[in-house]
């Protein structure tokens, strides 16, 4: 199979901690080249910098997820900034969530919106989380431009027709292993409405494993069983899917992320 593009992990997930050696090695024999990790929250934010700078098939991503805005520090999004700062990197997983509970739609929404301008004016990508708040997620984006320097919706679990509005703000629409599992209907359906060149795969370890995965504990080797999955069900080859999202990855992240010209991620090598 041609390179794989992990369009979404925790590598810093403390489920991975003690073992992440033998996470990378299976996954660079999986063929998988390049992995964004996405911080959540201010205390992960430091060790997915460290593993960027550690391993350079790791591009991080920073942002304050919807489910652990309590507890954040009044300068947290000065913080982002710095951390953005820091090394060619994404925003994310930030987003809209209308499943957690307790829920606090108003604090939501602002601390989105704050991240989605910050990554605006530093003319990064963003990495998006949506569970039960599409209409919502569309009216705010839409408000706001869309994503000025692109992004992708992480893990998509929306409708079908919901795909052509966000493909049309400029997003990427990006499957995790959810998707493979037959009774996923709707993820299916989906799936199919998805434009080629939109198209991202995903493991979001480690969460989500794929049909097919040995472990629950999920990790970017499975990213394989995602891409053969997403092939039996649009009715292509698993060489088709990896070699479509690995370029579509990147033209999402090396094009926008210019300078990370050094690990350019269109050539599917380890630097």
């Amino acid at each position: 199979m041609p390179p794989l593009f992990d369009a979404h992990c925790h590598l810093q997930d403390e489920r991975l901690a003690g073992r992440l050696a033998e996470v990378l090695n299976r996954a660079k024999h999986a063929g998988v080249r390049r992995m964004l990790c996405c911080g959540c929250h201010e205390r992960n934010w430091g060790a997915v910098l460290t593993l960027a700078q550690a391993h350079p098939e790791i591009l991080p991503s920073f942002g304050i997820h919807p489910w652990y805005m309590e507890g954040r520090q009044e300068d947290w999004l000065e913080t982002l900034e710095r951390f953005l700062s820091e090394q060619p990197s994404g925003v994310g997983e930030i987003g809209l969530d209308h499943a957690v509970t307790p829920r606090a739609d108003e604090e939501q929404e602002a601390v989105f919106i704050a991240q989605l301008r910050l990554a605006r004016r530093l003319k990064r990508p963003v990495s998006l989380h949506c569970l039960k708040a599409w209409e919502r997620l569309r009216a705010i984006l839409s408000r706001e431009g869309g994503v000025w320097w692109g992004g992708l919706i992480h893990s998509y679990s929306g409708s079908a027709e919901m795909v052509k509005p966000l493909e049309e703000m400029g997003l990427y629409i990006s499957f995790s292993g959810a998707v493979t599992h037959p009774g996923n209907k709707r993820g299916h359906r989906a799936l199919a409405a998805v434009s080629p060149d939109h198209l991202l795969i995903e493991t979001d370890s480690p969460d989500l494993p794929p049909a097919g995965a040995a472990d629950a504990v999920n990790e970017p080797a499975n990213l394989k069983l995602v891409a053969s999955g997403v092939a039996d069900i649009l009715g292509r080859t698993p060489d088709w899917v990896a070699e479509q999202t690995f370029a579509n990855a990147g033209r999402l992240l090396d094009g926008i992320i210019s300078t990370n010209s050094q690990n350019s991620l269109f050539t599917g090598q380890l630097v």
